[in-house]
């Protein structure tokens, strides 16, 4: 047991009387704050060296903060410190938007879960590209995940999506397209081929784009989409987004499974590792894939990559198991790397 998980966890878990965003916003408050000696000694801790490229970048290692942690990237130079080799901003949309209404994140304790309905809140990209101008090099690479306003029609998401593009593409190491949150009414529809077709032929061209799917694809669905993102240039794939299902709950989450929302954890490890099986297969390893989806140990990273994945992002395994599990899942790529080598 770390020390994240016996001392640090119990009391931001009961912050708010257990209000799981007022906890998220209270964390994110304090890594902000951090300044540049507390920030050193935590990347002496927890930073895991193991280099490898994806997609034309460079990784100093392939743990990865995933999108909706730092929506707005207030947060930024304390990640690379607790050892993620990069970092995912966004979900941000081009017109500022508060979200849904609150209560709208969940814990699910004894199943290592979280059912999120946020609904892409977040300052706008104008925002965070002022954010980022002023911030500078983060010195890890940077992904910036784009979805649609909800205010904006499906038949302007084009538009959309351009408008944040070419305000933050400066920015980024590459480009995540979010087509597939649960929680913006008729986002998912753009995982079709027409519709997604159109979106990155907008889009590709400059920064590497990588497109979200979700976890509740068909498999057909899936390589449809898949011959989509290779015909259009796609740099790569991020498997999966969170899931509608609500398999593999504890017993004593049962009752928080009527809530609406995208469900992430441990019960999406074993759906999160087939998807990324089959892009990778479907593909012949084409597409470069980030795999995320209920890593919360070293094991399950470990799969993760021999499912196919370059790299992974952690979100709900972070909350969990803290930063112990981003050195333990850099140094299971590590491990892997030097039994591989003769």
């Amino acid at each position: 047991m770390s020390l994240f998980t016996s001392a640090v966890r119990p009391v931001l878990f009961r912050l708010g009387g257990g209000d799981a965003e007022k906890a998220h916003e209270f964390t994110l408050e304090r890594l902000a704050s951090l300044g540049a000696r507390p920030r050193a000694l935590l990347r002496s801790r927890y930073a895991v060296p193991a280099p490898v490229e994806a997609f034309g970048v460079r990784f100093p290692n392939p743990v990865g903060l995933a999108a909706g942690m730092d929506k707005n990237g207030v947060a930024l130079p304390a990640w690379p410190a607790l050892g993620f080799g990069f970092v995912e901003v966004g979900t941000v949309t081009a017109k500022p938007q508060p979200g849904n209404d609150q209560p709208r994140l969940f814990r699910l304790r004894d199943s290592e879960a979280v059912i999120n309905r946020m609904g892409f809140n977040n300052a706008g990209a104008a925002a965070l590209a002022a954010r980022l101008a002023e911030l500078g090099p983060l010195g890890v690479p940077l992904g910036i995940s784009l979805g649609k306003s909800k205010v904006t029609p499906l038949e302007e998401a084009v538009e959309d999506y351009l408008t944040s593009y070419r305000l933050l593409h400066p920015y980024a190491d590459y480009i995540a397209v979010n087509v597939s949150s649960p929680n913006t009414p008729g986002l998912r529809t753009l995982q079709d081929r027409s519709a997604l077709a159109a979106l990155l032929g907008a889009l590709v061209g400059g920064k590497p784009v990588l497109v979200k799917i979700a976890p509740d694809l068909t498999e057909p669905a899936i390589a449809e989409l898949l011959e989509v993102c290779l015909a259009a240039g796609a740099a790569g794939v991020i498997a999966t987004n969170t899931t509608l299902a609500r398999d593999g709950l504890a017993a004593a989450d049962q009752p928080r499974a009527a809530e609406a929302g995208g469900l992430s954890g441990r019960p999406l490890t074993e759906r999160a590792r087939k998807i990324v099986h089959f892009v990778h297969e479907e593909t012949g390893g084409r597409l470069p894939i980030i795999g995320v989806g209920g890593i919360l140990d070293a094991d399950d990273a470990a799969r993760m990559f021999d499912a196919g994945a370059a790299l992974v992002q952690l979100y709900t395994g972070f909350i969990y198991r803290g930063p112990a599990l981003v050195r333990a899942a850099a140094k299971a790529y590590a491990t892997a790397g030097e039994k591989a080598r003769p």
